[in-house]
């Protein structure tokens, strides 16, 4: 069975929604298995950029089906768009399939991650507001009963669960953030519309995930944020609600941990991160506020300005040991093309001992000092090259040494935003 699991190595914002669109052209399906509306893949094709928040990035090929799985959360409002914005662009959409177990994301829940870290000050951690930690927590509350896809399918349904959800919310919304109540018929509206768009998709995705393995079908399986945006692996509290790793893959589509055969780990050729929480390498200076504007680093979802540094091939060894990666992709190598000199982080340093592993406590990465090698960079353009050859020399010694590093083959390289603006590289 050739699942093949797409993973983000580092705290999101890798490039997996370009490596998913080129992969897909060989998929039989997508499946999407967790996260919501936080994520933003950003797909180009011809001059055409694509920012998906939802639809897994397969969507483009119209004969792969493509598939939002259980582990994944639906806002019916920004599913809706989606839609509607897709289909603008001549992307009719009819290949998505949305699981019925897929719970929902309700206006209430954005309101509340709002006043939630509005209230915690210097405290919060810094979320996308989409609603998405409230909308988990009420998956495994439980009562009331926390909303699912299939819920769009009946209008009595829906409009009986929202109510008895939103008396619950408005509660807190009142009683203990001092906020104005939601009013009851404004929600309802605006969920009742968004249904009207979305519920034509929902349905049980099981027969045909039970048919594409069966079949031996190339079946892909596309992540959201990054390994160290996981709830238990990472860099908590500063992480997401759902789990980006490849065991996640498993939890959210339903696929026996058996029949994922290939993990992709993507990493960018430095590192990024949005919001708060620890970064060893992030660069406070010049360089990477350069960085940052030669790789057009601003969130998808929020627009917020990334944090920007070197390469950590600590964090990103240690995520490919976790996720159980076969491979990797390097993306956005061209960032690079105008440096001098090129710094990976090969070590921590902390209390007198040099770690090449994060520390089991990650509290402490706001302590370590990375250990540095410096390589020289290739002061080349290298966006309009295709073949890992023509690469400039340097150019494949620093990619040589992260695959060392990291103790995982490179297999496609990417040098510019759009589809074809990728190198693919014997994993030999």
């Amino acid at each position: 069975m050739p699942v093949f699991a797409v993973v983000g190595a580092q705290w999101g914002d890798e490039g997996k929604g370009k490596i998913t669109d080129l992969l897909s052209e060989d998929a039989a399906m997508v499946i999407r298995y967790q996260g919501g509306t936080n994520a933003g893949h950003t797909v180009k094709v011809g001059g055409e950029i694509f920012k998906l928040h939802l639809i897994p990035s397969g969507i483009l090929h119209p004969e792969v089906t493509c598939i939002m799985a259980d582990g994944t959360l639906i806002d019916p409002t920004e599913l809706a768009e989606e839609i509607n914005f897709l289909r603008a662009k001549g992307v009719d959409c009819e290949n998505l399939v949305i699981s019925g177990n897929a719970h929902l994301i309700l206006p209430y829940h954005r309101v509340l991650d709002g006043v939630t870290e509005d209230a915690s000050g210097a405290a919060s951690i810094g979320t996308t507001r989409r609603g998405i930690g409230p909308a988990y927590a009420d998956k495994l509350l439980r009562i009331p009963r926390s909303l699912r896809a299939w819920d769009l399918l009946d209008r009595d349904v829906l409009r009986e669960r929202v109510l008895a959800q939103l008396e619950v919310k408005n509660k807190l919304l009142t009683s203990v953030y001092g906020a104005e109540p939601m009013d009851a018929e404004a929600v309802l509206a605006e969920v009742e519309a968004a249904a009207g768009v979305v519920a034509k998709y929902v349905g049980d995705i099981r027969p045909l995930v039970r048919q594409a393995l069966a079949t031996d079908a190339f079946v892909l399986l596309e992540g959201a944020q990054g390994t160290f945006l996981d709830p238990d692996y990472g860099t908590y509290p500063h992480v997401t609600s759902s789990h980006p790793v490849s065991g996640g893959a498993c939890l959210g589509t339903g696929i026996p941990p058996s029949a994922l055969r290939r993990v992709l780990l993507v990493a960018k050729a430095y590192t990024t991160r949005v919001g708060r929480g620890a970064f060893p390498t992030e660069l406070h200076d010049a360089l990477g506020d350069a960085i940052r504007e030669r790789g057009g680093e601003y969130g998808t979802t929020t627009g917020r300005p990334r944090r920007c540094g070197w390469f950590d091939a600590v964090i990103v060894r240690a995520a490919a040991e976790l996720n159980g990666a076969t491979e990797m992709a390097i993306t956005k190598t061209d960032v690079l093309d105008t440096l001098d000199r090129i710094r990976i982080c090969v070590g921590y340093r902390l209390g007198g001992e040099v770690l090449d592993y994060p520390p089991g406590n990650l509290d402490l990465l706001d302590s370590v000092e990375p250990v540095y090698e410096e390589m020289p960079g290739w002061k080349q353009d290298i966006s309009g090259l295709r073949s890992y050859e023509d690469l400039p020399a340097n150019c494949r010694a620093y990619l040589e040494r992260v695959e060392e590093l990291v103790g995982v083959k490179i297999t496609l390289v990417s040098v510019g935003a759009e589809r074809d603006a990728t190198i693919v590289k014997s994993s030999g």
